[in-house]
């Protein structure tokens, strides 16, 4: 439980941190929260000779409302996304997350980086049609949620550039919610669902739906959507469209479920979610 030797640094600016990933090479990492790194640093499954922390970087701490999105600076904490509901599903699902020494700790930008499809917010990200934007050597360039998860801990995010702002829809008109399954509130979820879902007169004028650990990377549920939208709300539609809530996924098998109990898992969160957003429970 002993990290390998490294060094640090700290740098006061943007520039400085990306100078610092240039100059130390692919075994230099990013250190945010820390709450995805360091563990792995411990188990010596991530071996990195130099962490650059980018907790003195002004500028990346922002939660402000502009044009219809929410722009996130990537070094704000969960705990503050979960103290800010008016962003709707991302400060539900960030509320529960672990427990809240990481909720202060741990960052939306480090998780999102970090790739793991167990984690809370990757899938929230899809849900809410988000994107990210990324600050390099070459310049800055956007980075759509669907296209930002590559594999498993494997994302768009080249070396040498650093994860800086996140956007998300404002979803006005929109009612969420987000269902996790887990054995305790701190563990990462089995499964977990983002929904949301804008009603018009009884109807579902649009829905989506993210889904967490039902892949190496997070997903859509677009047959739940297909099979919701434009569809009059009942707990009839609902459950119907919530069947489908394991299409085309492929959960991984661990120590805590197999895939066809995920599966099974999925349809009945899914449609626990979609009531709640949808107004309907």
């Amino acid at each position: 439980m002993i990290p390998a030797e490294f060094d640090y640094v700290a740098p006061e600016s943007l520039d400085q941190a990306i100078a610092e990933l240039q100059r130390n090479g692919e075994d230099a990492k990013l250190l945010a929260g820390g709450h995805s790194l360091i563990p792995l640093m411990k188990l010596r499954l991530a071996t990195p000779t130099m962490l650059v922390d980018l907790r003195k970087v002004p500028g990346l701490h922002s939660v402000d409302r502009q044009d219809g999105h929410w722009r996130i600076g990537a070094l704000t904490t969960h705990a503050t996304l979960e103290r800010t509901p008016e962003l709707g599903l991302v400060s539900a699902a960030a509320a529960t997350i672990a427990d809240p020494q990481v909720r202060n700790r741990g960052t939306i930008g480090g998780s999102l980086a970090h790739g793991d499809s167990a984690s809370d917010l990757p899938a929230v990200l899809l849900a809410c049609d988000g994107e990210v934007t990324l600050q390099g050597p070459n310049g800055q360039r956007t980075v759509a949620a669907a296209d930002l998860f590559k594999d498993y801990l494997e994302t768009a995010i080249e070396h040498g550039e650093v994860l800086t702002e996140i956007r998300v829809a404002g979803l006005d008109g929109y009612g969420h919610s987000y269902h996790k399954f887990n054995r305790r509130s701190e563990d990462w979820a089995m499964v977990a669902i983002s929904a949301v879902v804008k009603a018009s007169g009884g109807v579902c004028e649009d829905v989506r739906v993210g889904m967490t650990n039902m892949a190496s990377v997070p997903l859509r549920a677009t047959a739940v959507e297909e099979a919701l939208r434009g569809q009059e709300l009942s707990p009839e539609s609902i459950a119907s469209a919530a069947a489908h809530a394991a299409d085309g996924t492929s959960p991984p098998a661990d120590l805590n479920a197999s895939a066809d109990y995920k599966r099974h898992l999925a349809q009945v969160l899914c449609r626990r979610a979609l009531t709640e957003a949808a107004g309907q429970g």
